[in-house]
């Protein structure tokens, strides 16, 4: 943490000499930092509360925001949605060799949170939040961590009156003078071993390949067993060619760069949704024969109010309300818990819709 710190410091001090009038003038490198580009980049909030900004949110509030902007991967009360981080918990589990690290068993400082929530949340869609948004989403988290009441309102003033339980947990870095010394000294080459065995696998992280006779021998097998890619190609168009309609069959004949960009392109997608065989519903629902769909339709996902409202008002997916809603889905479908702010270029917009026609449902 030391070391950290005075990284922070120096590089700070280091920005602040670069960017004066007197280094400029000497040297004949840069400008001075206007004022404005200073302040874009001076938003991190200290332990001590140096950099708040004035404002307040409470606890009421922040459940209404954190409901609508947070729960679809954070869960309503903070217990995480899939593989999602977890904020609530985990108290008297740091000791155990699975802790539960929350905000409330394991961040050491509120401002953490703050700087976070206001940095990076909600996801796909940062620092869109309002000052007194962050204090209010803020003031939920700490309360879903019993940390405070009910009617509890977070503000500036009182921020530093807050006591994370694991304050006290956190030590400064003296690795550098307990161990360094161990890793730089002369290392020893004498009473080698001669050969070398593997004692133990490390069969919970499933990393050790298991002994093999003859490396090839598998992978002919597996050749031999597997059909060329033409062959089920060919396979799957004979058994299906009667069975799928026209406009269907059509899909198929998508440009296949098309689909190649697409595919590229729905990787900032694809934290949420997922697609092809055995996908499931994940922060998002699963996307195979989305296009031509009718919306709010995936088994097993929870829809948001306003796309089941959509769905029951006969909305139905295809390229064009897909285009609409991919492009701005807030805008598209208000009150929607998606987050993501939206793909910006219509050419990316096309290739996702492009690669998404490619899976069925």
């Amino acid at each position: 943490m030391s070391k950290f710190r005075n990284l922070v410091v120096g590089s700070a001090l280091a920005s602040a000499l670069i960017a004066s009038p007197a280094f400029a003038e000497k040297f004949g490198l840069g400008r001075p930092a206007a004022p404005e580009e200073i302040a874009a980049w001076d938003v991190d909030v200290r332990p001590d509360g140096l950099g708040l900004p004035p404002g307040s949110g409470s606890v009421e509030d922040g459940e209404m925001m954190f409901s609508e902007k947070c729960a679809a991967c954070h869960g309503e009360f903070g217990e995480a949605v899939g593989r999602w981080p977890v904020l609530a918990g985990g108290f008297d589990t740091l000791d155990r060799a699975d802790p539960v690290k929350t905000v409330g068993s394991y961040w050491p400082y509120l401002s953490t949170v703050w700087d976070y929530v206001h940095r990076s949340m909600p996801f796909g869609n940062a620092q869109s939040l309002e000052t007194d948004e962050v204090y209010a989403i803020v003031a939920y988290i700490l309360y879903v961590n019993d940390l405070v009441e009910d009617d509890f309102v977070l503000s500036n003033e009182n921020f530093l009156e807050v006591e994370m339980p694991n304050a006290g947990g956190f030590i400064e870095d003296d690795r550098d003078t307990l161990e360094l010394a161990e890793f730089v000294r002369e290392p020893c080459m004498e009473n080698c071993k001669e050969t070398v065995e593997i004692t133990m696998h490390a069969t919970v992280l499933d990393v050790t390949p298991d002994d093999q006779t003859d490396d090839a021998a598998p992978a002919e097998e597996a050749a031999a067993e597997a059909p060329t890619e033409e062959l089920v190609a060919e396979a799957t168009v004979e058994e299906t060619a009667e069975e799928v309609p026209a406009d269907e069959v059509a899909v198929a004949e998508v440009d296949p760069a098309l689909v190649e960009a697409g595919e590229k392109a729905f990787k900032k997608c694809a934290a949420c949704h997922k697609v092809g065989e055995g996908a499931k519903n994940a922060v998002g629902p699963v996307l195979n024969g989305i296009v031509g769909r009718a919306a709010a339709t995936v088994d097993g996902f929870r829809y948001s109010p306003a796309l089941a409202d959509a769905a029951s008002g006969g909305l139905v997916w295809n390229a064009e309300t897909l285009g609409a809603f991919l492009a701005d889905p807030r805008g598209y479908v208000p009150k929607t818990k998606m987050t993501f702010a939206g793909l910006k270029k219509q050419d990316e917009i096309d290739a996702v819709i492009a690669y998404l026609s490619t899976f069925g449902g």
